[in-house]
């Protein structure tokens, strides 16, 4: 069975840093697609960040460019996401999901797996 565990989020100060990790366990990410979704109180879920299987391709949103970095780590089965300069908006669950392709999207449809979130709140 396939699962996806993030962890790392918390209650911060608008401005400050925070870092999420997803644990993928019963499956190797080695050739997957990873991603980051967001989903704010009484929103959609939103993309936020993806990378592909070597690390070299990744897309980010609009909102997150430039303060927000993807990394994983295949030997670990990990993805990370990096948060620097966290703003009020920033608020809501935060998902990482894994796509079995080789090609980086922004949709949420094309992923196969999710975890279960973790909830990031920036107070302003």
């Amino acid at each position: 069975q396939v699962r996806l565990a993030e962890s790392g989020g918390g209650l911060v100060q608008s401005g400050s840093s925070l870092k999420l990790s997803c644990l993928v366990s019963g499956r190797s990410v080695i050739n997957d697609v990873l991603g980051w979704f967001r989903q704010a109180p009484g929103k959609e879920r939103d993309f936020v960040a993806a990378i592909d299987w070597s690390g070299v391709i990744t897309r980010y949103a609009d909102s997150v460019k430039g303060r927000f970095t993807i990394s994983r780590d295949n030997s670990k089965n990990m993805v990370y996401l990096e948060m620097n300069s966290l703003k009020f908006e920033d608020t809501g669950v935060y998902y990482c999901a894994a796509r079995d392709s080789y090609l980086v999207t922004v949709r949420e449809s094309e992923y196969d797996y999710w975890g279960q979130g973790t909830q990031v709140t920036v107070s302003s």
